[in-house]
């Protein structure tokens, strides 16, 4: 396991990002980390928290304070399991899975996301694949997902996918939906609804609901 980044600086408050905290409760129930009160619940129900570099306590008190740049570029968010103990458990209701679902959005979009971390680069490549075809393509998706991480890993597992291909279970075929345009035209959509949502003020979208 390779040693994970942590602090190595004191971080003034002028360097704070003080709208990271409102970008990220922009989730349905996000402003219900605010009720945080740190009792560690979270960390402590979370099978994956001893893998992480900032645990999901952290995590929560990082985004409260500011710290963009460490938690957008952390590997916590992609080590999430989604399984929602953390959720479940929390005695304050904080959908914590969803804001690391947030976390990771925001990570990708600004190009943050720790590079060539295999959890983030399927999840990338996973939804660059749907977008451009309307199918999950397995295959191709492995493929690119060895040439984005690990190359000569690859090769180590190419009799393992030589016989998965012999066997019917994988298959070297491209699929896609007839309409692959009409996908990328509602996605597009979606995109352009959530940036005008980030850039409405909160008033304004709670006089328009």
């Amino acid at each position: 396991m390779d040693k994970w980044n942590t602090w190595d600086k004191i971080q003034y408050e002028s360097e704070l990002d003080s709208g990271f905290a409102q970008e990220v409760m922009s989730i349905p129930d996000g402003e219900k980390l605010l009720s945080c009160i740190q009792c560690g619940t979270c960390s402590g129900m979370c099978p994956l928290s001893s893998f992480m570099d900032y645990t999901p306590r952290q995590i929560v008190a990082m985004i409260l304070a500011g710290f963009r740049g460490e938690v957008l570029s952390s590997y916590t968010t992609w080590l999430c399991a989604s399984c929602y103990a953390c959720t479940v458990e929390c005695p304050q209701g904080i959908k914590i899975t969803d804001l690391m679902y947030a976390t990771k959005r925001l990570a990708i979009r600004d190009g943050m996301h720790p590079k060539r971390f295999p959890a983030q680069v399927l999840a990338t490549e996973f939804y660059k694949g749907v977008e451009r075809t309307g199918r999950s393509n397995e295959g191709s998706l492995l493929v690119r997902l060895f040439l984005k991480t690990n190359p000569l890993r690859l090769l180590g597992r190419a009799g393992f996918g030589l016989a998965l291909l012999r066997r019917g279970r994988l298959s070297p075929k491209v699929e896609s939906i007839k309409r692959p345009g009409g996908l990328q035209a509602m996605l597009r959509s979606i995109d352009r609804g959530e940036a005008a949502r980030r850039h409405t003020p909160q008033a304004t979208r709670e006089a328009v609901q």
